[in-house]
């Protein structure tokens, strides 16, 4: 029999309370900061106290689509901002723009972003189209402000130039006779007009003998009134030429000692003798070649200045025209311009690409382009391909395919 003290009725033995008091020092010893245990059943394992919970945290998906949502708003209003306008300014200064005839939509559009009348090229071309307005876009001169309302340039343009408003368009590189024919609208004789003029003096550019403004009516489009005399469609070439001029960098020409009027000359050369605007400091490249080396220029241009010929084939006898225009027969530059060239011709003449060119021929099937050549078994190949060719198309040019 045991010793001990008689079991409670319903408790726990002494031994089990003993065991209970050392379980709660073990655990005191253990780091539970003085956690205690709640009692468990006997031949059950002691209940862990419980810790505290955390707050769960935001998801990271929910984020990133909110941020999405929030950039495509953003995106919408920058949008629709651009593309409506709505707190655009009425535009400021005065910029003159000739449409030409036959532009789309599209060219009308890069024109006038590069002009500064439009802020965007793409947002005016599309809010045409939204609106149903780019189908009567009329053509000619027009005065905008710089960065105008989308909807009152495309009214500018739907109500077109004034009636009582005549536009000019001189084509680059035309001389004198040729432009005449297509100023029958002024009051005037164009040819007597350009003579001389008290606003330019050939002399001042180094045009000692000029006997006309030929080289300085400046090609462009011009908008005059009905009626207007033709002097001035002439007193407005000669200003533009001035102001066109006065940009340009004669320094190379100047150490070659050329004047200003032997860059016109050249240019006026350059501009008849190509088509495309890349070749232009190339073909000033052989003019510069082949007078420093004294060659003669023999360029057919300026033969059909001096017989008058700009179209039809030229001539044993007029290849043979003693004029001094006529650089086949004549060694140098001729006594001046053949005709009226841009900016860029004359940009080019003043400032040549640096080659050993001396010759150029048409290329085959190359609409425009020429081949350049060092030497004359270079040029002579390139002139029996091209002649290959013509024969083979029964006489007719091979230059367009």
């Amino acid at each position: 029999m045991s010793s001990g003290p008689p079991p409670v009725p319903g408790g726990r033995s002494a031994e089990e309370r003993e065991a209970a008091r050392k379980r709660r020092e073990a655990a005191r010893s253990a780091g539970h900061d003085g956690a205690i245990a709640p009692p468990s059943r006997a031949g059950e394992p002691p209940v862990a106290p419980s810790q505290p919970q955390r707050r769960p945290r935001p998801r990271v998906g929910r984020l990133v689509a909110l941020a999405v949502v929030v950039a495509a708003l953003v995106a919408v209003a920058w949008f629709a901002v651009n593309l409506f306008q709505p707190f655009q300014s009425e535009g400021e200064g005065e910029l003159r723009v000739v449409i030409p005839q036959g532009a789309s939509l599209g060219d009308i559009a890069e024109q006038l972003e590069k002009e500064g009348v439009v802020d965007s090229s793409t947002f005016f071309a599309l809010r045409a189209r939204i609106a149903g307005r780019s189908g009567d876009l009329k053509p000619g001169p027009y005065t905008f402000q710089g960065g105008m309302a989308y909807t009152d340039v495309l009214d500018t343009l739907e109500q077109g130039v004034p009636p009582n408003v005549v536009m000019v368009t001189i084509p680059e590189g035309r001389s004198r006779d040729e432009i005449a024919p297509t100023v029958r609208r002024l009051k005037g004789n164009y040819r007597r007009a350009t003579r001389r003029s008290r606003l330019l003096n050939p002399r001042r550019y180094g045009g000692r003998n000029a006997a006309s403004l030929e080289g300085f009516l400046f090609p462009a489009t011009y908008e005059l009134k009905k009626g207007q005399p033709v002097r001035k469609l002439v007193n407005a070439q000669l200003e533009a030429f001035k102001e066109n001029f006065g940009r340009v960098d004669l320094r190379f020409a100047e150490r070659r000692n050329l004047t200003p009027y032997d860059v016109l000359t050249i240019a006026s050369l350059v501009e008849r003798e190509t088509a495309v605007s890349k070749e232009r400091a190339q073909i000033a490249s052989v003019i510069y070649n082949r007078l420093e080396n004294d060659i003669r220029l023999d360029i057919d241009a300026t033969t059909r200045f001096a017989v008058g010929n700009w179209s039809r084939p030229l001539k044993v006898s007029e290849l043979q025209n003693p004029s001094p225009y006529n650089t086949r027969v004549h060694s140098g530059l001729p006594p001046g311009p053949i005709g009226n060239p841009g900016l860029k011709s004359i940009q080019a003449a003043a400032r040549p690409a640096k080659t050993n060119f001396i010759f150029y021929v048409a290329a085959v099937c190359g609409n425009g382009k020429h081949k350049f050549a060092e030497s004359d078994a270079e040029f002579q190949r390139y002139v029996a391909e091209y002649d290959n060719a013509r024969a083979e198309r029964g006489g007719k040019s091979p230059t367009n395919c």
